[in-house]
């Protein structure tokens, strides 16, 4: 089977070769091991032939520009795995579309509606799980998006492209039509055969500030610029949250902890290391609210959403609504039996 940039598919799975075809729907057990055996199969990384980047932020008055890119795989490099692993007869999905009311978006200010749409994938064996896509209706493939999204989420739940979340985003030389001259080079972790030899990626964004090393000269006499080195670091890391919060929580989190719109601007160094603790809290704040929303279904995440006058995640801006969202959604979620 051929990729859809026409490069040769090429799924890796353990030692023992491809793991054979699910059973039938009709037989519902599976034994614990083929279960493990599979979801390992499931988290392999995708073949870097079936990987592309997005560029999502780039600089401003800057020559060259510079974007930030992240890889993603086409829904069509999870159904072709789906398929390699269950065949196409082993599982199923099944979409819910809903439409949410017009409100005003805050980029812009424009009137409009958002495709909501839920997808919920059983893998014969494995069992069933849910989760949510959306879109602005104005875009013309707003539908086609929503789907994607909701697919993708629901394949991870399951351990399928989990790996593409833990990238944040590398800068590269743009275009005149911001498209990347150069992409990164996948190695290690991120690689079907790195991923297979025991590597995975590392959870150094989450560490504490006190656990980072300090980038500098080093040795007698280097002491201020062990100081900048390590303010340069931090700064750098706080940059970067922008992508992986979003931009109103970003600049939330800027003004109520350092006051100040740009982190160039935080000249106290216990400052900078604080607003990046808040920042990684929201992070994982964010995780738990994506999680609990799929649990909770998208009816009881719009209700949540509605009683703090909020249309989206994106609008929350501060840890302490984000900590309501979550325990709101929390709370919702059916309990497990």
């Amino acid at each position: 089977m051929s990729a859809p940039n026409g490069h040769a598919q090429k799924d890796h799975f353990p030692a023992s070769g491809p793991p054979p075809a699910m059973p039938a729907p009709g037989v519902l057990q599976v034994p614990t091991e083929r279960v493990k055996e599979l979801v390992a199969a499931l988290e392999v990384p995708f073949d870097s032939a079936q990987i592309e980047w997005r560029v999502m932020n780039t600089t401003k008055n800057q020559q060259p520009m510079r974007g930030q890119v992240v890889p993603y795989a086409d829904q069509r490099a999870y159904t072709d795995r789906l398929n390699a692993l269950f065949t196409p007869a082993g599982w199923t999905r099944k979409y819910k579309i809903h439409t949410s009311a017009n409100f005003e978006r805050s980029k812009d200010q424009k009137i409009a509606a958002k495709v909501l749409v839920t997808c919920d994938l059983t893998i014969f064996g494995l069992g069933s799980h849910s989760a949510t896509g959306e879109e602005w209706a104005d875009d013309d493939n707003s539908c086609t998006a929503a789907e994607a999204q909701a697919f993708k989420r629901s394949c991870a739940c399951f351990g399928l492209g989990r790996y593409l979340y833990y990238f944040t985003g590398t800068w590269v030389d743009l275009d005149d039509r911001k498209r990347p001259k150069s992409v990164p080079q996948l190695t290690g972790w991120a690689t079907a055969a790195g991923w297979q030899e025991g590597l995975r990626p590392s959870c150094a964004r989450e560490q504490k500030p006190s656990e980072r090393t300090i980038v500098g000269n080093g040795g007698n006499g280097q002491h201020n610029g062990d100081a900048n080195g390590h303010r340069d670091r931090v700064l750098h890391e706080i940059e970067q949250m922008e992508q992986v919060v979003g931009k109103r929580m970003y600049r939330g989190l800027l003004k109520s902890v350092a006051r100040v719109w740009n982190p160039k601007g935080i000249q106290d160094q216990a400052i900078q290391e604080k607003v990046l603790a808040h920042m990684q809290a929201a992070e994982r704040g964010l995780r738990r609210a994506e999680a609990a929303r799929e649990k909770a279904g998208l009816a009881a995440f719009a209700g949540v959403l509605g009683s703090l006058r909020l249309s989206s995640l994106g609008q929350v801006d501060n840890l302490k609504t984000l900590r309501e969202i979550v325990v709101a959604l929390e709370g919702a979620a059916p309990r497990a039996k």
